[in-house]
């Protein structure tokens, strides 16, 4: 069974950075897309971006320029988001997913940002 474990959320104030860390197990390296997620106080949850198999990275335009997701090439089972200038509008929790089919998804790091 695929279970997904994020890490690295915390405090930060503005204009700092954080790394996320997703490791995967049960995972067989096979996927369609991963990626983040991330849901405010009293918001829906949004995508944040996501890497495709062929490598193909997107991020939505709130992150872009500041945000960057990669895999881990030695051990593919992990997966990052480095998040540089961060803004208080930016503190969330955020998930990751993996899917192929079905969509598995971490129970979620919370991050806070302050002014």
């Amino acid at each position: 069974q695929v279970q997904l474990v994020e890490s690295g959320g915390g405090w930060v104030q503005a204009g700092g950075s954080l790394r996320l860390s997703c490791a995967a197990s049960g995972f067989n390296f096979k996927f369609n897309v991963m990626g983040w997620y991330r849901q405010a106080p009293g918001k829906q949850r949004e995508p944040v971006a996501w890497l495709t198999s062929a490598e193909i990275t997107t991020y939505v335009d709130s992150v872009k320029g500041r945000f960057t997701i990669s895999r881990d090439s030695a051990a593919k089972n992990t997966m990052y988001l480095q998040m540089n200038s961060l803004k208080p509008e930016d503190t969330a929790v955020y998930y990751c997913y993996v899917s192929y089919g079905t969509t598995y998804w971490g129970k979620g790091t919370l991050v806070t940002v302050s002014s």
